[in-house]
Order: structure tokens, then sequence, then C-alpha cells
């Protein structure tokens, strides 16, 4: 008889983010009485920075959105000043991620702005733009920022062509965008970057999807199915994949995956329900983790993503019973690491008029800074300049760690008379004690060890102090007894605090300057591996 010996796998797939879990926050942490537009735009109408949140509103004979603090949640003052210099309704707005006071906004209007937030924020409604874009025939839907270069913006209107601006010329009112895309046959619903900006991502209503040369224009790749209804598109760039959602030929929600180099087919069509809202994609390129979030619905999908099949693993499953019109994230930057939080969502509740942020949080008992799931991150400041980008380099983001700043602050008070220390160190220098600190120098070179490689523990240190040397005992000396006034007591208590603090700071600039070199090191491998 042969026994067939089978293997044991588990039945579930390992991940430190299986146990992810959602937190919404609670009213008072929220943003409660806004008036959120009702438009029927398929776009976020909420963006968000560590600074403030923008939300587009309702707003009678033109078009506006609010600015507040992010910190200043609670209930919103129904007068609360407003960006309102568009002549028709707002129907997309974004964040430069490299400057957290400047935001562009588009309009049914057919124009884009951009405009700059003060650093209190708005005392008054802001009429006029820093920068007005003034290129498209027909209303515009949507705009889009470069990942890596400074000043380069993009729009796309109902007249079907896509628009690339550079925003550091002189002037307010620009005509002229560098580059007008026109491969597109009908209504453009989404655009996206590569890491890098090279390539541009777009899907259109005619269900194509299309990877296009930002610069020139050029169409690079076309997809030819039509088994897959292709509404929102976005790049997973480091695992070098394509991601669209959208409908299936029976009307069932459903997301694809592609190889950026071939659209011929997709390599994963899944779906995911029945519903009728637009499923919005959210990826994190540092965790491997995507989000799908359907408009007026009230839970959010979360999956984690391979670059190898089956490609996409469900994790788990947020519900909430208040349906979600549109959804602002935060920028890692922006995150609670103390907290172990991976993602946030500011969702936009049409129903209760109410901004509510909703965290990702990876369950762990330690409070310490958690290296494995906050890798290094795309920071807020820009790889290249606008000429730069135009005359055809490629840059990767400049990487950031999300380590939070250690700096340790002196607990003890400083002394009341600084007559009083001269005095106790005239003191203590004097008489025996004199003579006990040189034989101390003396031996030092053969006891006292070396202080950079010592732990931040002020017990190691006393200790130390306290340890007898070649005979010398600090406490036990008949011939050099302690000092006994308490004028020198205390200077010798502040005069150890004074070499604790300096130790201190030695290893806090150690510890920066190996943050310095590391983020160094980052950049220049980027570099690299784009001129390869």
């Amino acid at each position: 008889m042969t026994i067939v010996k089978m293997s044991w796998h588990p039945p579930y797939r390992s991940s430190k983010f299986r146990h992810v879990y959602g937190k919404p926050a609670s009213k008072d942490q929220s943003y409660d009485g806004l008036p959120i537009t009702r438009g029927v735009h398929d776009n976020h109408c909420c963006a968000v920075n560590p600074h403030f949140i923008a939300v587009v509103t309702e707003c009678a004979g033109g078009g506006a959105f609010i600015v507040i603090s992010i910190r200043r949640t609670g209930r919103v003052d129904p007068h609360h000043p407003r960006v309102c210099g568009h002549r028709a309704r707002v129907l997309d707005i974004k964040w430069d991620p490299f400057n957290d006071h400047r935001i562009a906004s588009c309009s049914e209007d057919c124009t884009v702005k951009v405009w700059e937030i003060p650093d209190s924020g708005l005392k008054e409604n802001l009429i006029s733009a820093r920068k007005e874009l003034l290129g498209h025939s027909r209303r515009v839907g949507l705009i889009e920022w470069h990942p890596t270069a400074k000043d380069i913006l993009l729009s796309s209107a109902y007249d079907y062509q896509v628009c690339v601006w550079r925003l550091d010329g002189a002037g307010v009112v620009v005509k002229t965008p560098v580059c007008v895309i026109r491969v597109h046959t009908d209504l453009v619903l989404s655009v996206g970057f590569s890491e890098d900006g090279s390539r541009l991502a777009t899907t259109c209503k005619d269900k194509s999807v299309r990877i296009i040369d930002p610069r020139t224009g050029h169409l690079l790749q076309e997809s030819c199915g039509q088994s897959h209804k292709a509404s929102k598109v976005l790049f997973l760039t480091d695992l070098n994949l394509l991601l669209t959602t959208g409908n299936s030929r029976w009307n069932q929600r459903q997301f694809a995956l592609w190889d950026p180099e071939d659209l011929t087919e997709p390599l994963l069509e899944e779906d995911v329900d029945g519903g009728s809202g637009v499923l919005f994609p959210f990826y994190d390129p540092d965790t491997h983790m995507l989000y799908l979030a359907g408009k007026g619905d009230g839970n959010i999908r979360y999956y984690e993503v391979s670059a190898e099949k089956p490609y996409i693993h469900f994790l788990a499953e947020y519900r909430s019973l208040l349906p979600q019109r549109g959804m602002g994230v935060m920028p890692k930057r922006g995150l609670d690491t103390k907290q172990c939080e991976i993602f946030r969502f500011y969702r936009l509740v049409c129903v209760k008029d109410l901004v509510e942020p909703l965290s990702f949080i990876v369950p762990r008992k330690s409070d310490g800074f958690q290296e494995d799931i906050y890798p290094m991150t795309a920071g807020n400041e820009a790889a290249m300049t606008a000429q730069e980008w135009l005359t055809g380099q490629n840059k990767g983001p400049v990487l950031m760690s999300m380590r939070p700043s250690t700096k340790v602050q002196n607990p003890y008070p400083a002394p009341v008379d600084s007559g009083l220390e001269r005095s106790a160190s005239s003191a203590y220098l004097s008489g025996p004690n004199k003579l006990f600190l040189q034989e101390v120098n003396q031996n030092s070179e053969h006891d006292l060890t070396d202080l950079t490689g010592w732990q931040e523990d002020e017990t190691q240190w006393v200790s130390a102090r306290s340890t007898p040397s070649r005979g010398v005992r600090w406490c036990e000396s008949a011939a050099f007894p302690p000092p006994a006034a308490e004028k020198e007591l205390l200077q010798v208590f502040y005069s150890q605090q004074e070499e604790i603090r300096s130790l201190r700071e030695q290893l806090e600039h150690r510890d920066s300057r190996i943050q310095q070199l590391e983020l160094e090191m980052k950049n220049i491998r980027n570099q690299l591996r784009a001129s390869f």
C-alpha cells in the first residue's frame, strides 16, 4: 500500500496587515455643518494635506469650496470664508504636493485656477486667484499635479482634450499650455501619473485605457478589450502594474489589472458586487495596500497587492451605515505613527453634512516607531523643476523618513542664582577635590569608557561615576571626602546634569546625521535608476 504524504498549508495568507481595521473619528473630532456639494460629477470633492482640508460646497450663483484648518474640528461656522472666484460649479480640487498652501480648482466655467491660502487660513472670502488657466472650450472636470516636478499641472475637460500647464512663468493669466493631448474620442473619465511622471494613464467613455507620453502627447499603448468598461485608473508603479475600476458586460462592478507594456488583455478581472456607484481606487505603495471605496456606499474594501499571481489578496472590509459622497486622503507625512496609522480617509457624508476622518490602523502593542510598516516615503520636496522635466528628465520622488524627531527636553530646573554656581564651583575645585580630579584625569585614558557608545540612560552614567577605579573611591575615600556644603552639592548635581545633557545632544546629532545620510543614499539610488 502506498502512503501519500500531504503537505499542510495554512488556511490564510501570512501578512503583517491581516488585522488592519478602520477606526472612525468621534463627532467632536469630525467636521460638522459643511454644506457638501450635491453635484453628480464623479470626483472626490475633497482634498487634504497636513495643514488644511478643502471641501467643495453648495453655492448659489457660482462655484465655491471651503478651506479650514485640519485642527479646527467640530461644528463649522456657517459664515466661514470660502474660495469663491469661479462663476460656475467647482468640479475638482487638488492641493499642490510640494506647497501645502497652494491649491488648484477647476469648474464648469471652463477655467482652472490656482489659489494661495494664507498661513493662518482664510479670514475673508478669497476671490482673486494667483493663476488662471484659459485653454479649454468646455467645462473642466479633472485636474492632477505632477508627482515629482514642481509647477506642472494637468487638466482635462469635456472638449476631450488634456492640457499640461506650466505655472512658474510670469503673469496671472496663462492661455497657452505646454502640451495639448488630443488622442481621445470621448469624455476622459480619469487620469493618473506614473510614479516619476514620465507616463500618463487615462480612461475614456469609449471604454478604452490609454498610456500617453505627457510631454509630447503621443499615444504609447491602448487597450482593445471590451469586456471591462473602465472608469478610474491608477499606476501601481512599484509593482509595474496598472489598475482600473469599472463595470463588466453584465454591469457588475469590478477591477482589472494590466501590464503597462501590453494592454491587449487584462492580467486579472475580478467582480466586486452589483452596486451602481463608481468605485474609487486608492493605493499605498509603501504597504502595497489597495482600498476600494464606492460612491454612495458605506463600506471600504482593502486588499494587499503583489507582483505575482494571484496579484490581489482580500484582507477585510470596513462597514458603515452612512454613505460617502466623496473621499479625501491624508498624505503619509500627516499620519499618526504613534497610533500605527497607515492610511486616513476623510469621508464626505452628505446626509449629515459631515466630514468624518477614518483611520486604518495596524494593531501593535508597542508605542515605539514601527520600522516595518513605515518605510521611506515620498516627501513634500520636488525632485526637479518644470524645465528639467520638460527637457526629458525623469526622477522618482524625494524620499523622507516618517520617524518623529526625538528632542530630549531638560527635565531638571535651571539653577536660580548664577553667582551661587560660580562660588560653588570655585569651592569644589579647591583643596583635596582638585587633587582628586587630577588623579582621575591621569587615569582617564585607561579607565573611562568612550561616551559616544553609551546609551541614553542616566543610571549607566551615574553607576560609572560611582564605580571604584584603581583604588580611588568616590564615596568611600577618607583622603578625598565628598563636598558637604549644600552649595557644593548643588554644583555637583548641576554639573552632572550638564554632562548628561551634552551626551544626549551628541547622540541626537549622531541619529540625525545617520538619517540624513540614509536619505541622501536613497535619493542618489533613485537618480541612478532613472539615469539607466
